[in-house]
């Protein structure tokens, strides 16, 4: 296993991060105190969860799972979704950042927690405020690090200059989405964390499971899985590619004797941009499988022929302005200039 670090922090992490959704919700206490275990043995030192995961239960299995072992891993959870009825019960608000992470505290069984997410975006909370707040709690002791989850390029880079402007603590990690099938962040998020040195971990690098060796091409829907489920299956986000992307990862594990998980995850490791990668599952037995996706390296020509056929969709402006650097670098040749 390697360690990264984590943008601009001292903070070391195991380029695999065991994700925890799964926790309470089809994996039962049992099987998780087995699945930390194996991710522990395996050498992986963080631990990702949230409040809102299978109703809180997440945070409860991996406290307890972790019981003993605190001092040797990083612990991150994360808060915006509704925990309750209230209308202060959800969003990043202070009132609802200095209640959420005492809950989680309490759930987690630990005195502080070592990576402290927002979530997703609330529109209606100034950025300020959030980030004072979090501010304050790493001035606590109750919280080591801050990271932010699903923002905009644009509101990322503005959380990051009220912080730098005002003597606050920083995001050091961005948690999107990313894998073969949806590489969205490269146009403009991906710049962004490089520019300001956050660090990126992913979720759902296999696409819901789409990418795990269980669908075939031009399968949408699979009985008991996510998709079949309705939960945590990001479909909508697919590249118009899928069919081909999920036919290449196929051939090539194939091809390489990986599974399909260890050639999707392994891609993602490959790439110099991201500190860790999100692996989940229900079994320790799963769990085994993805987790294999690192500890190897990828031939330049597969990684080429994924690369080409996942390639992201340029947007405007960057559709328009990307070609300029070479019209521009070009005229130092002109004859004109001799």
């Amino acid at each position: 296993m390697e360690y990264r670090q984590l943008g601009r922090s001292g903070l070391k992490v195991s380029e695999v991060c065991l994700g925890t959704m799964t926790f309470g919700h089809g994996t039962d206490e049992q099987e998780a105190q087995r699945m930390v275990d194996h991710a522990i043995g395996a050498g992986i030192n963080f631990f990702d969860s949230a409040n809102s995961y299978a109703d809180a239960q997440s945070e409860v299995f991996l406290g307890k799972a972790l019981k003993g072992k605190r001092k040797d891993v990083v612990v991150a959870t994360k808060f915006y979704n509704p925990m309750g009825s209230g209308p202060n019960d959800s969003g990043m608000s202070r009132y609802h950042i200095m209640n959420t992470v005492e809950d989680s505290l309490k759930r987690l069984d630990m005195d502080h927690i070592d990576l402290f997410y927002i979530h997703h975006v609330d529109q209606e909370t100034p950025l300020e405020e959030a980030l004072r707040a979090l501010d304050d709690l790493v001035r606590q002791g109750k919280v080591r690090y801050i990271a932010c989850s699903n923002f905009e390029a644009w509101r990322l880079m503005e959380a990051l200059w009220i912080s730098d402007s005002n003597g606050l603590e920083r995001f050091i990690a961005y948690q999107p989405q990313y894998s073969l099938l949806v590489r969205d962040i490269e146009i403009d998020l991906v710049p962004a964390c490089q520019f300001k040195d956050v660090g990126i971990v992913t979720w759902s690098p296999l696409g819901g499971g789409f990418l795990s060796g269980k669908y075939k091409p031009g399968e949408t829907s699979k009985e008991g899985t996510r998709s079949a489920e309705g939960w945590a299956y990001p479909g909508k986000h697919f590249h118009p590619n899928t069919n081909a992307i999920l036919t290449a990862v196929l051939e090539t594990a194939e091809q390489l004797g990986k599974s399909p998980a260890q050639v999707a995850i392994q891609w993602i490791l490959e790439q110099s941009h991201i500190t860790s990668v999100l692996v989940g599952a229900r079994t320790v037995e799963h769990f085994d499988d993805n987790v294999r996706g690192s500890g190897w390296t990828m031939d330049s020509d597969t990684l080429a022929r994924l690369n080409e056929l996942s390639e992201p969709i340029d947007k405007y402006p960057e559709r328009m302005e990307r070609p300029r650097d070479g019209a521009r670098l070009s005229a130092i040749d002109m004859p004109s200039l001799d």
